[in-house]
């Protein structure tokens, strides 16, 4: 083999060498990537209003999937064989903001407060939150502006509430007397939750028993923990170049 040769075959070492090295990067950043999607966190973008003002249209989130411990829902794909939860930690905790499958249709998943726990007695009445028969704090705040469906700029009454576990947060009340603002009492079950929008005018939540009902301990997919994105409602996650634009910067890694 003269020196042609062998510099023709050193450069064809070093490329076939060059793109195993990639492809080997490749695959460990994917193996990476599942194992932090299965295990760790699970990203999730808000797609409706219904938890407003806390989380927007256009905010994706980071849940921890590690925070309740892990059901058949907590993967990819449907483990029917587990049955419960696996490496429970120490529970949902009211005020939490979790992600959940929804009872009825277990591939959707829904994204709502934690209000009510295993025994607990909810009841709204004239919009005032009671939890066991005692009202919740409730506080007026400065109007929430927003967007009517025309793009025409609104106010909306705006509540602080704070849960008798001392978690606060702001609630909206679009109209004085709205669908679910007097119910009956709903005594949550052994295993179960009861979970609430923040908009709680615009809300399908537990209190739609028929709709969503209590939600089931198994139903649990994580807490949500931060915001890691966020761009305006009439744009898209994948227009970069709309970013400078439509990104929130100020709701950019909010934790929750």
């Amino acid at each position: 083999m003269n020196v042609a040769e062998r510099s023709a075959e050193s450069e064809k070492a070093k490329s076939s060498g060059g793109l195993g090295e990639t492809l080997k990067v490749v695959i460990q950043a994917l193996l990476i990537a599942l194992v932090f999607r299965t295990f760790l966190y699970h990203p999730f973008n808000i797609p409706s209003g219904s938890m407003m003002p806390t989380l927007l249209v256009g905010d994706y989130l980071f849940v921890s999937k590690f925070s309740y411990g892990y059901s058949r829902y907590s993967f990819p794909i449907d483990l029917s064989f587990i049955h419960g939860r696996i490496w429970e930690g120490d529970g949902p905790k009211r005020g939490d903001v979790a992600v959940f499958r929804l009872p009825r249709d277990p591939k959707t998943d829904y994204i709502k407060r934690v209000i009510g726990l295993p025994g607990d007695k909810i009841q709204m009445k004239n919009g005032l939150l009671y939890i066991n028969g005692t009202p919740v704090e409730r506080e007026r705040v400065e109007d929430y502006t927003g967007e009517n469906a025309f793009g025409q700029e609104i106010k909306v009454a705006q509540y602080r509430e704070t849960l008798p576990d001392g978690v606060s947060y702001m609630t909206l009340d679009l109209t004085p007397n709205g669908e679910k603002d007097n119910t009956g009492v709903y005594e949550v079950p052994a295993g179960h939750y009861f979970m609430m929008g923040d908009n709680r005018d615009n809300s399908s939540d537990s209190r739609f028993l028929n709709f969503v009902g209590f939600v089931p301990e198994e139903n649990l997919v994580g807490r949500a923990e931060v915001i890691f994105f966020s761009v305006e409602e009439d744009s898209h996650v994948w227009e970069f170049w709309r970013w400078p634009w439509s990104l929130r910067y100020n709701r950019l890694l909010e934790a929750l």
